[in-house]
Order: C-alpha cells, then structure tokens, then sequence
C-alpha cells in the first residue's frame, strides 16, 4: 500500500478507475474504504462498506486521502 499523506502540497495524486482509497474520516456506515468508478473533475467513489456512491471534486479527494492501492493491486 503506497501513502499519498507524505504529498508535497500542490502534487496530484493520479488515480485510475478501480483504484481502491482510505480516506481519513469514514463513513457513517463504518467503513473508511472507497472504490473510484468514474475519472473527471469530480471522482466518484464507491463505499465499500454499503455500496453508497458520492462524487467528490478532485481537490477534496487529493486532501482526504490516506492511502490508495491501485486496482491491480487490490485482487479486482
């Protein structure tokens, strides 16, 4: 599992569509962990916990984030 805390300010973290992330507060379902389904200004995520899906803008995501495994990675 790779960090994205340790991002210099202003650096992108890339992701790709079935990139699995944890994000620093989770979710009231209980779970911290989200799918990325869709790519663009906003990202979309998908709980992993009850399947929620919300679309959050690119920045707010590159602030929230903790950790990502990219798709490939998580076994999906």
């Amino acid at each position: 599992m790779s960090s994205a805390a340790g991002q210099p300010d202003g650096e992108e973290v890339q992701f790709e569509v079935g990139d699995r992330i944890t994000l620093k507060k989770g979710h009231p379902c209980g779970v911290n962990d989200w799918t990325i389904y869709r790519i663009g200004a906003d990202i979309g995520l998908r709980c992993a916990g009850c399947g929620h899906r919300v679309m959050l803008p690119r920045r707010q995501v590159d602030r929230r984030i903790r950790s990502k495994v990219s798709g490939s990675e998580s076994g999906t």
